[in-house]
């Protein structure tokens, strides 16, 4: 019997752990390792964050739908990887710490015979002073990247409405929070919904709402932009962004790096070397994501964190890290197997592989200050990559000389669905596909996409998608009949 340990339960962890069990049986066991008991349906924190949907709306318990999947469930958090077992046995194991409020603390040693790093990203709110403190929140602003602080968001949300309502003018702040952030388009889809959630107040021209983002353009969304086929001409994401802010009276203040933050007040750095103070009444900052900080053990019990995992804290994989300056990258650099190049028996998912480098042209102020977005890995490249992942561990266990199967986000074509505003009639949302998601410019010279795959709209339509989507993929993470028949 093979033992498959997937770290992480979120998105790809889930995938990966739901299809492995499918495909493995009763024959082998899968367990999964996650700090969390309940599962999220992150895009929809930000409906969450404007009081359109409750906590109970977006997340629900783990445990029994691993109980009816026969899954062994762990709720802890990972803490190292011992891919060489130690002096007395050879048996690779992770060591794991106990998050269950009644055994919260108490540590323990799983064996593997296959191991998934899942573990996503370490919310890294003390890379910016004032921000937070490690990974938590700080009291000078909001998130929505978790349920719990998406309606802590509302809540400080409906008392700037209330300020609004009884005639004092409020400003609102919402974007990146630090110069290598990703997940703008959370900011975007957030920035949007507290405008639309205004208007229907009656407070909107009681409020000054501003975006703050660290990319060097409008549309960029941690992916360099892209040219969408509308009405047979490429359109730029530029020019879509550009022309939903400026709809909606809402101005914006990019490549910038949020320095600090103070109570009302925030520092930014832009990229011509200028700086700034911006005040505020309420911020959504997103900050920078990092790895969870799990270490590497050797089997004479040294430390080789440096070889397991990149700087940043994200697992190695079989991506090209040394491809060197801007000018050298291709799309052939990034990974498609996502296979540890020295054990190969770990895989890592989702936010937990490393990227080989940015997908958006990489830039800095005079100072040296790096300002520009990180990589996305969120959403369908991570239930994609997941799954894939799963499906090279289960063929492996059944033939150790199998080919692996491949995902590489080079290769790979994504849908996202981003909120402007809900509602049953005026609603809104920008549904937009694109391929491949990093940019191949020798495939694709000139925009590096295929523009028969690359389409944008806006509409009501587009938001009735994202609300079936919400139901539909929830659905399928509770492995209700027919859930394989989902897509990621």
């Amino acid at each position: 019997m093979a033992k498959v340990v997937i770290m992480g339960g979120g998105v790809s962890g889930h995938t990966a752990a739901t299809f492995a069990k499918k495909w493995l049986g009763k024959d082998h066991e899968v367990i999964v390792v996650t700090p969390n008991s309940n599962w999220n349906w992150i895009p929809s924190n930000i409906w969450v964050g404007v009081g359109q949907m409750t906590k109970e709306d977006v997340v629900f318990p783990l445990a029994p739908v691993y109980k009816k999947a026969g899954i062994d469930f762990k709720q802890a958090k990972a803490i190292s990887i011992h891919p060489e077992g130690n002096a007395d046995s050879d048996t690779p194991y992770i060591t794991i710490e106990s998050t269950k409020e009644d055994t919260a603390g108490e540590t323990e040693e799983v064996e593997y015979d296959y191991l998934i790093n899942a573990t996503g990203p370490k919310l890294n709110f003390g890379a910016t002073p004032g921000l937070g403190e490690g990974t938590t929140l700080g009291e000078h602003t909001v998130s929505v990247c978790t349920a719990d602080h998406a309606v802590h968001a509302n809540e400080e949300l409906r008392k700037v409405f209330d300020k609004a309502k009884a005639g004092e003018r409020q400003k609102i702040v919402v974007g990146t929070g630090h110069g290598m952030c990703t997940c703008q388009g959370a900011a975007f889809e957030y920035i949007f919904n507290i405008e639309h959630e205004a208007k229907k107040a009656g407070v909107r021209d009681m409020l000054d709402i501003k975006w703050i983002s660290n990319e060097s353009f409008l549309g960029d969304f941690g992916i360099g932009g892209l040219h969408m086929n509308r009405g047979g001409y490429a359109a730029s994401s530029r020019l879509f962004a550009e022309s939903l802010y400026s709809e909606r009276n809402i101005p914006w203040l990019i490549g910038a790096h949020v320095s600090k933050v103070e109570a009302g007040k925030l520092e930014y750095e832009l990229l011509d070397g200028s700086t700034g103070e911006e005040e505020f009444d309420f911020a959504m900052l997103i900050p920078p994501f990092a790895g969870v900080g799990l270490t590497a053990v050797a089997k004479d019990g040294s430390d080789m964190t440096d070889k397991i995992f990149a700087p940043n804290g994200f697992m190695k994989v079989d991506a090209k890290y040394d491809a060197g300056d801007y000018a050298n990258w291709k799309a052939s650099d990034w990974p498609s197997t996502y296979q540890n190049p020295d054990y190969p028996n770990m895989f890592a998912c989702g936010i937990a592989f490393a990227p080989p480098h940015p997908i958006s042209k990489p830039m800095s102020s005079p100072a040296g200050t790096p300002i520009f977005p990180t990589p996305p890995r969120t959403g369908m490249p991570s239930g994609i990559i997941g799954k894939t992942v799963a499906h090279s561990i289960c063929d492996l266990i059944k033939d150790p000389n199998a080919e692996l199967h491949k995902a590489s986000m080079a290769e790979m074509g994504a849908a996202c669905v981003a909120s402007a505003g809900k509602g049953l009639t005026d609603g809104t949302a920008a549904a937009l596909t694109v391929y491949p998601v990093v940019p191949d410019f020798e495939k694709y010279p000139g925009l590096g996409r295929d523009l028969g795959y690359t389409f944008g709209e806006i509409g009501l339509a587009g938001h009735w998608i994202k609300h079936v989507l919400h139901h539909l993929f929830i659905y399928k993470a509770k492995l209700k009949p027919g859930w394989t028949l989902i897509p990621e």
